[in-house]
């Protein structure tokens, strides 16, 4: 059973891809000599970053958005899972291994904490175009990257998923302040200790969680926008497919401030700045047209046999 199982790492934000030990790591930020518009000139290997054409975050302007009839629900299977909070003073985020991996590859990343979550099934899937996307890594960006006409919002979850031949698709929530947001009331009290445990050097904090409910992550989605992007921090890869819910979801800025506190000044605000559209096209899923699109196919079909 021990090679079914799996480490799910739950962050705030992948801030660096690399341990910082690691040769030919590169510090990017959000600001000043480090910030987003300089990424394409720290490293070679983030080029996309100052040169790509289809760069995210965008702003999504929805008067400009068209129905598309051949696209499906975005439907998601996520398991539950039991889990430990991990603090070794790096960096917070979420990402899948396997239990061989994890001898294998550099689990951590700088400026934050990792949250560790250990599972028998695997995080979860979805189909996109016929595809599976096994779902890697959770983000949390505040404020949210992507706007909505313009306005901002305080959170974005972006779940990041990847396909066996490395393709990825990333859903995006956006968040706005009110009502507790269930998924992180879970974690309400281990996010109050992560504040005040410290580490250093090789020591780690962990915290039990206890069994993990995602299914608040995968509640039925009636309308949401896509379009073809990029991921949000270095290398800034393109040809993601970009999901981006129309229902705006709820959060206390009480909770906000949790997601922030484990971090260093400098990432407190961990959003890129919206990137030129470039004539990309943003297609809409919507539920209600397309179940009209259905009744009015079968108006036409029994109209055409009643003809005949």
């Amino acid at each position: 059973m021990s090679h079914l199982k799996a480490i799910f790492l739950l962050g705030i934000a992948s801030l660096i891809l690399a341990c910082p030990r690691a040769t030919g790591f590169v510090r990017y930020g959000y600001s000043g000599v480090n910030g987003p518009d300089k990424w394409g000139s720290l490293s070679s290997d983030f080029s996309l970053c100052s040169q790509g054409k289809k760069q995210s975050p965008i702003n999504i302007a929805k008067n400009i958005t068209s129905n598309d009839p051949d696209l499906k629900p975005a439907d998601r299977n996520y398991n539950k899972t039991r889990a430990t909070i991990i603090n070794n003073g790096l960096n917070i985020e979420v990402r899948s291994f396997t239990r061989s991996d994890i001898h294998k590859k550099n689990l951590f990343t700088a400026n934050g904490l990792i949250w560790q979550l250990v599972y028998e099934k695997g995080p979860g899937i979805m189909a996109v175009d016929g595809k599976n996307y096994t779902l890697e890594k959770m983000v949390w960006h505040l404020p949210a990257e992507h706007t909505l006409d313009g306005e901002s919002f305080p959170m974005e979850l972006q779940l990041i998923h990847k396909s066996a031949d490395n393709n990825i698709t990333v859903v995006a929530i956006l968040y706005q302040y009110g009502s507790n947001d269930a998924f992180l009331l879970q974690l309400q009290d281990e996010l109050q200790q992560l504040q005040q445990d410290t580490c250093t050097g090789d020591e780690e904090a962990r915290i039990p969680v206890g069994l993990v409910q995602t299914r608040t992550l995968v509640r039925h989605t009636r309308k949401y926008f896509r379009y073809v992007g990029s991921l949000t921090t270095p290398p800034c890869t393109e040809d993601v497919i970009w999901i981006i819910l129309g229902k705006v979801r709820k959060m206390t800025e009480e909770q906000a401030n949790l997601l922030k506190a484990p971090l260093s000044a400098e990432y407190k605000n961990n959003s890129r700045p919206t990137q030129p559209i470039n004539g990309r096209t943003v297609r809409l899923y919507d539920e209600m047209h397309q179940v009209k699109n259905i009744d009015s196919n079968k108006s036409d079909k029994n109209s055409e046999s009643k003809s005949s």
